[in-house]
């Protein structure tokens, strides 16, 4: 495993919400470069392996969600979401769960994360290449502060989250020790 210094540069495919489109289904593609997203920014990034699945959404998501505002308070400009999905996933999803303040970044090709040195292979259960689950600071595009979750490797037994939750991101921010993981909500997938 190898994360670099500073974030990949890479192109995010995203849709947006645009009135001018029309009918039912009224976005349109738009594409995200790294430098959109971080540069001249303080950013906070969670990365999952998977929309819709039962830690994604029971507790990664929703808790930085939940922490948003506190967030803000140290500075954080925003919050983004990164999994090995596409952008139509990811916008379902984020409706789902009720997210409004995180912005959910479809990496559907595996770029970014692969770049990241996160790309994982999780035949094992049926994903196929997906993202490790981590988290990270970044300031103008430099990654201040990672955390990994442990046993990182192709076809992992279990799902690991100890460290990459938003609070274990919050208390780092504020220069606190974590009191762990919070408990999870509910969800059904």
């Amino acid at each position: 495993m190898h994360v670099t210094q500073t974030v990949p540069k890479v192109v995010f495919k995203t849709r947006v919400r645009d009135e001018s489109v029309g009918g039912p289904n009224p976005y349109r593609w738009q594409d995200k470069s790294s430098d959109d997203i971080f540069k001249g920014k303080k950013i906070v990034v969670f990365s999952l392996p998977g929309a819709f699945t039962p830690t994604c959404s029971s507790n990664h998501l929703p808790r930085y969600e939940e922490l948003f505002e506190e967030f803000r308070k140290q500075g954080v400009d925003d919050i983004y979401c990164i999994s090995v999905n596409d952008a139509f996933v990811m916008f379902q999803w984020s409706k789902h769960v009720g997210a409004k303040n995180v912005s959910m970044l479809p990496d559907g090709n595996g770029e970014f994360t692969r770049m990241m040195g996160m790309l994982v292979d999780k035949s094992n259960i049926g994903f196929g290449m997906r993202s490790w689950r981590y988290s990270m600071l970044v300031n103008d595009c430099k990654i201040e502060k990672t955390f990994i979750e442990p046993d990182f490797g192709d076809n992992c037994p279990i799902d690991p989250f100890e460290v990459s939750d938003a609070d274990t991101m919050l208390a780092y921010l504020k220069g606190a020790k974590s009191a762990g993981v919070s408990k999870p909500r509910e969800f059904v997938g």
